[in-house]
């Protein structure tokens, strides 16, 4: 699913109005409707206060028409303008002239009203910014949007949470209303997935509005958002025939004294997400671990017991990933720097390579074309820089990613993989993830898909979804607090398989509809 700039949004409006031949204001009948039927199902005759506060732009426009249509069915509403300016659209005043022939008087605030009483017990429909907002409200809004928050009603906000940019960061957090859910408009909006923003409003859903198609098919975006559906095109089933050989050979490189099991889970990654064959190159000290642990995987050691002093190994390896649990000791360092040197095979670098590429960064210009990296916050941070707020992040990010032909994977709750300037936002995944060694389960499993053949950007958007689902399935028997990196790693199977049954769905769907 794409998500559209603010921009865009605008465009898709004009281009939809122009080809369907109607009127902004039957565009906005339609949101109208669409946010009325929604509370009129979820409150099944229930009579609570509905204060609906309307800004004097288009998204007070819609709040007013959702008005309308509330007060025609019979509901307790109180009908706010927040009139922060003398400027008004000409919808918003079409359907405000609506609501006075109705006999429906809202209620003007301004800077030396009174600010409402909100009861618990009440809803709030917040209407007052939509999607064109680009400076902070002034003092006296940014007070009623407070007491808003504060009130502990349920809020619903149209489109967006009043307040909230689509393009930059929040400059006052007061000056931000918390939604309990959001209606938005057709597309998701990329701040709902960002973590200094997307704490706003949690839980949105899309509504239907009937934006052209031609539109949104046609229009690219910087941003994906990718669920199941997206991923299904990537899912490859294996056929009757095939052999290991198929499906590659992956190396992990990794471990050090006392953390042997950061590179384990990357292996067992590797092998869980389909390589063909998965070796390991450790200090002398994880031999036994790995034979133990993982008798399916090939082992070769380095001449140190403590860390790797040297890249010293023969597999001929399809792919490489580097990094779970290999320190960052001067041997190690040297060491990786030299392989860097002389190495062409496709790379994925992780947690200590990461760090080790943050204290030289003359080594990145070293990396081959299309090198996988899958930096933690904090890692991301000793590459890039500081940053200002997560817009600016991502626009640092999309520049290194340019700048040395990398595929960049930003892990957080919405994990976003960065690629020649698009990004594709993940939606798989959950807070039990945040636990330790689960980064290193996810480099294996993109390591051990770009060995069977995947891109690495296609092997980096698809292993991240697939690390995320195995996490939401494990979860359900486990909990957010006792979920492990090793029970995300031994349930990538089980999300293997819900691809597998949605396809077998889909496929039978198209030879019923064949013989119809």
């Amino acid at each position: 699913m794409k998500i559209f700039t603010g921009a865009q949004i605008y465009e898709a409006d004009k281009f939809t109005i122009k080809k369907q031949q109607i009127t902004s204001d039957e565009l906005m009948e339609r949101v109208a409707i669409q946010i009325f039927n929604w509370l009129n199902v979820r409150l099944q005759g229930a009579q609570p206060k509905i204060h609906l506060f309307c800004g004097i732009g288009n998204n007070g426009g819609d709040g007013l028409a959702v008005a309308r249509h509330l007060q025609e069915h019979g509901y307790n509403i109180v009908v706010y303008i927040v009139d922060y300016s003398d400027k008004r659209t000409a919808d918003f005043l079409t359907n405000l002239k609506r609501l006075k022939d109705r006999k429906i008087w809202p209620v003007f605030l301004a800077k030396e009203s009174e600010i409402p009483k909100i009861s618990k017990e009440d809803i709030v429909v917040d209407a007052i910014f939509g999607i064109g907002l680009n400076r902070a409200p002034v003092a006296w809004v940014t007070q009623l949007m407070a007491h808003i928050n504060k009130s502990g009603a349920f809020v619903l906000s149209v489109d967006v949470p009043s307040g909230l940019f689509l393009d930059k960061g929040v400059e006052d957090p007061d000056a931000v209303i918390h939604a309990n859910h959001i209606l938005t408009f057709q597309t998701p909006k990329l701040a709902f997935f960002l973590p200094e923003t997307g704490v706003y409003g949690s839980n949105w859903e899309i509504i239907d509005i009937g934006i052209d198609a031609e539109y949104l098919t046609v229009t690219e975006t910087d941003f994906d958002l990718i669920s199941k559906n997206e991923v299904l095109q990537w899912y490859i089933p294996r056929e009757k025939f095939a052999h290991k050989g198929h499906y590659g050979h992956a190396l992990i490189i990794g471990g050090s004294y006392g953390k042997i099991g950061a590179a384990l889970l990357a292996a067992k990654g590797a092998l869980l997400s389909g390589s063909g064959l998965v070796s390991a190159y450790v200090p002398t000290s994880g031999y036994i671990p790995f034979q133990t642990a993982l008798p399916e995987v090939m082992v070769q050691t380095d001449v140190s017991e403590l860390n790797i002093s040297g890249f010293n190994f023969t597999v001929e390896a399809t792919v490489i990933g580097i990094g779970p649990g290999l320190g960052t000791s001067e041997a190690t360092q040297n060491a990786f720097a030299a392989f860097l040197g002389t190495n062409k095979k496709p790379l994925v670098l992780d947690a200590d390579a990461l760090n080790i590429l943050s204290k030289n960064k003359a080594l990145l210009k070293l990396l081959p074309k299309d090198t996988v990296l899958t930096p933690h916050p904090k890692e991301l941070e000793r590459l890039l820089g500081s940053w200002a707020n997560d817009f600016d992040k991502l626009e640092k990010a999309k520049k290194f990613s340019k700048k040395y032909s990398c595929v960049l994977v930003i892990k957080g709750a919405h994990t976003i993989t960065l690629y020649k300037g698009k990004g594709y936002v993940n939606t798989s995944g959950n807070p039990g993830m945040a636990t330790a060694g689960s980064g290193d389960v996810l480099t294996g499993v993109i390591t051990g898909l770009i060995a069977q053949g995947y891109s690495p950007v296609v092997a980096s958007v698809f292993g991240v979804y697939l690390h995320g689902s195995a996490a939401d399935l494990a979860v359900e028997s486990l909990g957010y607090q006792s979920l492990s990196a090793t029970s995300i790693v031994e349930t990538i199977g089980a999300a293997f398989l819900e691809l597998f049954r949605r396809t077998e769905d889909l496929q039978g769907q198209q030879d019923t509809e064949g013989k119809e």
